[in-house]
């Protein structure tokens, strides 16, 4: 499992901008090959930082994706956040307990 998440400073005036942009991304990655999952996600503790949490079946996967359509969908995006870092996480261990 492949996981790739982006922290981002958004301003309360975006939040809602955000999370329909992050909505936006999450319908197009749905369709997308090895795609598993998608959260967007408050940091606690931390002041305007939003987190959106891509999985997938493999690395691979996420590239392809990101080739064909990253520049396309920041295009179409309309929230103006500032990106934080991006973070890419490979699985060695898991366990799931459907909540």
């Amino acid at each position: 499992m492949f996981i790739h998440v982006v922290l981002f400073e958004v301003k309360p005036g975006e939040v809602a901008k955000y999370r329909k942009d992050s909505l936006m991304w999450a319908r197009h990655t749905k369709k997308a090959g090895g795609f598993a999952a998608y959260h967007t996600m408050k940091r606690y503790g931390f002041k305007d930082q939003y987190a959106s949490v891509y999985q997938w079946a493999k690395k691979s996967d996420h590239d392809r994706f990101m080739r064909k359509y990253h520049d396309w969908l920041v295009a179409k995006s309309k929230a103006k956040v500032k990106v934080l870092g991006y973070y890419n996480l490979k699985a060695i261990d898991g366990l799931e307990n459907n909540c």
